[in-house]
């Protein structure tokens, strides 16, 4: 784990090194730059074209790697025997969380200044030095660190794969054969155990044989399930994904029409009422660790106050609500811009403040520590303890395919609501539009996520005794 850590945070390095060597080179005269109108526009080589995205591509992967190692590193130097460790442990996603929307609103206020206002080369090469010391820092702390020995040795993907693989050869043997089996070998039945019981089959050999490494153990059989029960989980929580790539897309949208004055002379940028959603989290992760926690804490006698699922269905609902204004607020907006005739003005300003748009941004902050924090929490203690990183990277994958869900989604409501002399829900002209039709669609999207969650919650079995 400290190896795969190293590697991808030189990549990582590597990518912002090449994107500051870019933006410098780039700054230079090209002999492709033409002077139209006392304004200078310059088109980039096919060089230049094919290092930038080659950096672009290399800064994703890096950070696709990076993100699930470190955090499952950082996670496994608490002791979960230790009382007090196992408290801070359950701290720890959530602290993990506070730095990383405090660094994006530095990020916004700071590096934002520097690049459109000094220089690109330096906006990139400042996050480059400070990812170098970074690394250092790390490396330094490498005698200190805790590592987690497997007792096999074999990969827990050959481990789980075996399992399926043999109770996919053995789908005839009989619940009796299975039976005497389990008898055998002194299992005892719980709860768990009544789960995905075809996987039992595993543990008879294929052809009768008892080959070293054919037949699967109980706890073999037990990691499978683990994984298998995150399904309907990772699943559900799609829905949610969804809304939570509508914050930095059509909320954005929405605020560009309308009234961003600060002062006579001063306008906020809509992409900065983003930086909303990361003070809500940075106070709300404070309010949650520090208050909300050690209260619920003496009331369920948990460490972490309350379950990990139950922290992830109370922010489903805060997504939902923030759904609901979402479309309140929209409706509105295009109701204003009736009464003041700027339906076919789509370049006019909306006499509505932008600050309407604060409470949708506020409250997915607040459901964002709910969710996903809770979902970093859940993918890496309920995994195999090989695993840990791999969990980390199925949470990631939910809000990966979760923009992609939603990029699906728009395409397809976008053809099916444009017709001959009728505008779509996502009209270039956004007074034309119904982006509110599609936030009550999304809206029913979370209801119905949610409940299927809920019902799937319910019945979930924790595979560890410290997450009951």
């Amino acid at each position: 784990m400290l190896r795969l850590n190293s590697v991808f945070e030189l990549l990582w390095n590597q990518a912002l090194g090449f994107l500051s060597l870019f933006a410098a080179l780039y700054s230079y005269k090209s002999p492709d730059c033409q002077i139209t109108a006392n304004l200078q526009t310059c088109s980039p080589s096919q060089f230049q074209s094919i290092f930038f995205f080659f950096s672009l591509y290399l800064f994703a992967l890096a950070q696709g790697g990076h993100k699930p190692c470190l955090q499952a590193f950082g996670a496994d130097q608490f002791d979960e025997k230790d009382p007090k460790e196992c408290k801070d442990k359950s701290s720890f996603f959530n602290w993990w969380y506070f730095s990383t929307n405090l660094s994006i609103i530095l990020s916004l206020f700071v590096l934002n200044y520097i690049q459109d206002n000094l220089s690109w080369a330096l906006g990139f090469g400042i996050p480059c030095i400070l990812m170098c010391l970074a690394l250092i820092i790390f490396l330094l702390g490498t005698t200190t660190y805790r590592f987690c020995i497997p007792s096999d040795k074999r990969s827990p993907f050959v481990r789980i794969g075996l399992v399926f693989l043999n109770a996919a050869k053995n789908w005839r043997t009989t619940p009796v054969a299975i039976s005497k089996e389990e008898e055998a070998l002194g299992i005892m039945h719980y709860q768990g155990s009544q789960q995905f019981k075809f996987l039992h089959k595993a543990l008879v050999a294929p052809d009768d044989s008892k080959e070293d490494g054919q037949v699967c153990s109980i706890t073999q059989i037990e990691e499978a399930k683990a994984v298998l029960r995150l399904a309907p989980i990772w699943t559900t929580c799609l829905g949610y994904a969804i809304v939570f790539s509508q914050v930095g897309t059509l909320f954005t949208k929405q605020g560009v029409t309308m009234d961003r004055s600060i002062t006579s002379s001063l306008q906020i940028p809509a992409a900065s009422l983003q930086s909303f959603s990361c003070l809500a989290i940075v106070v709300s992760i404070s309010i949650y660790d520090r208050i909300l926690v050690p209260i619920a804490r003496s009331i369920t006698r948990k460490s972490s106050g309350i379950t990990m699922l139950q922290r992830i269905g109370t922010g489903m609902v805060l997504s939902f609500l923030s759904m609901v204004i979402a479309a309140l607020v929209e409706s509105q907006r295009l109701k204003i811009a009736a009464e003041h005739g700027l339906v076919d003005m789509p370049k006019a300003t909306v006499p509505m403040s932008v600050w309407w748009l604060v409470p949708q941004y506020l409250i997915c902050g607040i459901s964002d520590v709910f969710v996903t924090v809770g979902l970093q929490e859940f993918f890496y203690d309920q995994v195999p303890i090989e695993l840990k990183s791999i969990g980390l990277a199925l949470y990631l994958s939910i809000f990966g395919i979760g923009s992609f869900l939603s990029s699906f989604l728009i395409s397809v409501v976008e053809k099916a609501t444009r017709g001959l002399g009728r505008d779509s829900w996502f009209s270039d002209n956004l007074n034309r539009a119904h982006i509110d039709y599609f936030y009550w669609l999304l809206t029913g999207i979370s209801a119905a996520a949610f409940a299927a969650y809920l019902y799937f919650a319910k019945s979930y079995t924790y595979n560890r005794r410290n997450s009951l």
